[in-house]
């Protein structure tokens, strides 16, 4: 079976158009952070993710290696799609979302990254009263994009997986759907 990673900056859309694809598709999806959170609280190591971040670097590298390797086995008898970050922007730089002991364990097949322009990520971003996000003006979202691509590739040089780019445009959500259920399908 396969495990196919799908990642997007915030804005990007990547969410509501797995949501949609998932409805007609064989593909069980799986949320990374929600694996590594089930983990640490089986540990008895926190009770909410916003702890997560909280914990050693060390214990967070276990959990995170440990939901990869959850996750493939769960690709033993299922398709799975890992809906995740392939760069996570800080203040202090661009971290991987999927560090090298993660990617020894999770051995993806493909790694969709969905995009839209700058101009239309902003505005989604401004427009989405459900979450607080810090400001960022359209060099830094297209930046993002930019080590996203970068960091895909670099993942699928290690992995020997597949880098495929669907574009994610106002009002053409269907377009971006059908584009992810025909990657998905192949």
């Amino acid at each position: 079976m396969k495990v196919v990673v799908v990642a997007g900056i915030p804005g990007s859309g990547s969410t509501t158009v797995l949501q949609h694809a998932l409805k007609e598709t064989d593909y069980v999806h799986v949320n990374y952070g929600d694996v590594m959170l089930e983990i640490a609280q089986e540990l008895k190591l926190v009770d909410d993710r916003d702890a997560m971040r909280k914990l050693p670097p060390e214990t967070q590298k276990k959990i995170q290696k440990r939901a990869a390797k959850a996750i493939r086995e769960r690709a033993e008898s299922a398709n799975i799609i890992v809906d995740t970050h392939c760069t996570i922007n800080t203040p202090s730089g661009f971290l991987p979302g999927l560090p090298q002991w993660v990617l020894e364990e999770l051995q993806p097949d493909m790694f969709i990254l969905l995009e839209a322009d700058g101009d239309e990520i902003l505005m989604r971003r401004i427009s989405d009263t459900t979450r607080i996000r810090d400001s960022e003006r359209i060099k830094g979202i297209e930046l993002h994009q930019e080590m996203n691509r970068a960091t895909a590739m670099a993942y699928a040089v290690y992995t020997g997986a597949t880098v495929k780019i669907i574009e994610n445009h106002n009002d053409r959500l269907d377009e971006s759907v059908n584009k992810m259920k025909e990657t998905l399908m192949r």
